[in-house]
Formats: C-alpha cells, sequence, structure tokens
C-alpha cells in the first residue's frame, strides 16, 4: 500500500556549496603556510681582508689574471694561456729560489678556468704555496 501516492519520490542531492567553502579554506591555509625558496639568484661577496701594507717578498712570484683571460707573471704578458705555458713562465721566474710563493691576482670577471689553470701550472712546476691577492675593504 502506498499511502503517499500524490507526492513524488524526492532525489537525494548533494549540496556543494559546503564542500567548496571547506576546499577553500584548506587552500588558504596551505598557502599562508608554505614557505618558498628562491634559488634564481647568488650573491657572492669578494673576500677582503684588514692587513698592514706589507712589502713584496724577494720569494713571491706575482701572476695576474685579468677579465679577458691574459696572464701575467711578475708583470709580464705570456704569450700562451696553456698550463704548460704557465709552468714554464713560472718556473723562469723563480730562477733557483727554493718554494716560492706564488700570488695570485685575479680579476673579478676572470674566468675560474683561468684562476684553476694558474693552479695546476705551480702544482705542475712543484711550487705547492700559493696566496690569493685580496682588496681592502673601504
Amino acid at each position: 500500500m502506498n499511502f503517499q501516492r500524490g507526492r513524488g519520490r524526492e532525489e537525494p542531492e548533494i549540496n556543494l556549496i559546503p564542500m567548496i567553502d571547506v576546499l577553500l579554506v584548506i587552500i588558504i591555509f596551505l598557502m599562508l603556510t608554505t614557505t618558498y625558496s628562491k634559488f634564481s639568484g647568488l650573491e657572492i661577496n669578494l673576500p677582503t681582508a684588514e692587513t698592514a701594507e706589507q712589502k713584496a717578498q724577494p720569494n713571491e712570484i706575482d701572476v695576474a689574471v685579468t677579465a679577458g683571460g691574459q696572464i701575467l707573471v711578475n708583470k709580464v704578458p705570456l704569450s700562451g694561456s696553456d698550463v704548460d705555458a704557465i709552468s714554464a713562465a713560472l718556473q723562469k721566474a723563480a730562477g733557483g729560489r727554493k718554494e716560492p710563493v706564488i700570488v695570485i691576482n685575479a680579476d673579478a670577471k676572470a674566468t675560474h678556468q683561468s684562476v684553476v689553470d694558474v693552479m695546476q701550472a705551480a702544482q705542475s712546476a712543484g711550487y705547492p704555496h700559493i696566496s690569493f691577492a685580496t682588496q681592502t675593504a673601504n
């Protein structure tokens, strides 16, 4: 027996508005609690040193690396910039001195490879003492 003859059967429905509200609250919570890291830029500060003015020691060989990649040993420019040419110039500049100190003055815009070539040339020439020149902070 069907006592509800005139009434139609109601279809169950899902109300989406409360579900959307809950999802928006979750999204806002996640946006506020998430930390974003930015790796697009890297700031590098060149080293500075606070020292008194020192005299040039007679056991030093000054090697300058310019921004263009040119290498100067004791202010004499080299014709080639390969490791063998630098090593020969270092040995010539050292003369008969035992274990000279190689002081590298590299321009801030010099390539890293140029500096590594000078270090490798000093190692192949048998000079283990290498120093880097710094600028004083103004």
